[in-house]
């Protein structure tokens, strides 16, 4: 061992513990704040009625077509909402009036998700979301159905993928362009839709190109890629997006990007444990892909400076890693300094939010939003590391 002890995963930075509803890493979507009784479910009946408006636009019937409409609302209704509940919340704790922009703005956020899953998917290679075939493999399904070899299935269910995540991308854009708010607020709201896509591009194509180890990737190239692809839309976009539609002033905002940039990086440190030491069957895809692709997370970058590498050099970053071999490999890694050192990072960034918002002057309902948003994310952190102690 490298002497890894249990850390404090919530109490030390952020406070003591306190109930904030089911812990979020209990299900297959990861963890993220709580998203609101009435936000969520707001967010999703305006999700459903515009895909289905969207549907039924274009008259013509081709092979799939139905499927792949139904798939991307299988793909928006799964999950917690908590983007879209995050705009809507955030507006209302600032005493926003414009709450019906703000849920179409939020639904916008959800269908941005859903974009980026289905192409996160098709880049990846994964067929399972949230426990169930995603989408490129219902697609490929239909494809063998209508008598098309592995090979055609597959071109069609890859075509399908980025079809599917560039409709939505385009639905998303379309929500914000109609969105009733005076034209400052609406062009603020455009600027900030196209830097949460370029960030989150420039991203995933750090994460990929960081996985296919086409150069070397340290601590803060994964924190830098953690931010612009996890914390701008999971976080700092729609908590500014609700302040924007609030009319929130200026100081307000600069502290949600910084609460949400801490936010986002946390969120994306636990989602790296829960990616290599929670079961299959809760979060809801393969715990081996991390490890085949050998992408560069904090967890990994840091197993590589510890002695524990010289355990696991040899598999990780191997496309043929066997099941088997993966618990190996996830034992070794549990054994090892490198998950408290990530756990550290994580209690790190949500102190750091914690203090912002201690010492900014917000309203007590924003506040008690954003001290339940870290809580939770602290909460997940407890969830993660009982699944590396289990691995041990």
């Amino acid at each position: 061992m490298d002497g890894a002890a249990r850390p404090d995963a919530a109490g030390t930075a952020v406070g003591p513990r306190a109930a904030v509803g089911p812990d979020p890493a209990g299900t297959a979507v990861g963890p993220g704040p709580g998203d609101g009784a009435d936000g969520a479910a707001t967010v999703e009946g305006v999700l459903l009625s515009v895909l289905a408006d969207a549907e039924a636009r274009v008259p013509t019937r081709v092979t799939g077509y139905a499927t792949l409409w139904d798939q991307l609302r299988v793909t928006v209704r799964g999950g917690k909402k908590f983007r879209g509940g995050l705009v809507v919340r955030t507006h209302d704790a600032l005493g926003g009036r414009r709450r019906d922009a703000a849920v179409t703005a939020g639904a916008a956020f959800e269908l941005l998700h859903a974009a980026f899953l289905v192409h996160d998917d098709l880049i990846d290679h994964d067929l399972v979301r949230r426990g169930v075939p995603n989408l490129p493999a219902v697609m490929a399904g239909v494809a063998v159905s209508a008598g098309a070899n592995d090979v055609r299935a597959e071109r069609f269910a890859e075509a399908s993928a980025v079809l599917a995540g560039d409709a939505a991308l385009s639905l998303a854009h379309g929500m914000f362009a109609t969105l009733d708010v005076p034209t400052d607020v609406h062009r603020a709201l455009q600027e900030l839709l196209r830097d949460t896509v370029l960030f989150s591009v420039a991203g995933e194509l750090g994460d990929v190109a960081s996985g296919l180890g086409l150069w070397s990737t340290s601590h803060e190239d994964a924190m830098t890629v953690a931010e612009s692809k996890t914390a701008m839309y999971s976080f700092r976009a729609p908590l500014r997006a609700g302040a924007l539609i609030a009319d929130a002033p200026d100081d307000v905002a600069a502290l949600l990007d910084r609460v949400g940039s801490d936010l986002g990086r946390a969120f994306q440190l636990v989602d790296d444990l829960l990616g290599v030491f929670a079961p299959e069957g809760v979060i809801g895809k393969s715990n081996v892909s991390d490890l085949r692709e050998g992408k560069a997370t904090s967890l990994l970058l840091h197993a590589r400076e510890l002695p524990v590498w010289d355990e696991v050099r040899d598999h990780v970053g191997r496309l043929d890693l066997l099941p088997a071999t993966a618990d190996v490999v996830r034992g070794h890694l549990a054994r090892s300094a490198a998950p408290a050192r990530v756990a550290d990072q994580v209690r790190d960034r949500l102190g750091e939010a914690a203090d912002v918002v201690r010492a900014g002057d917000v309203p007590a309902p924003l506040a008690a939003l954003l001290d339940e948003a870290v809580r939770t994310v602290g909460a997940s952190l407890d969830r993660a590391w009982r699944f590396v102690e289990s691995c041990r």
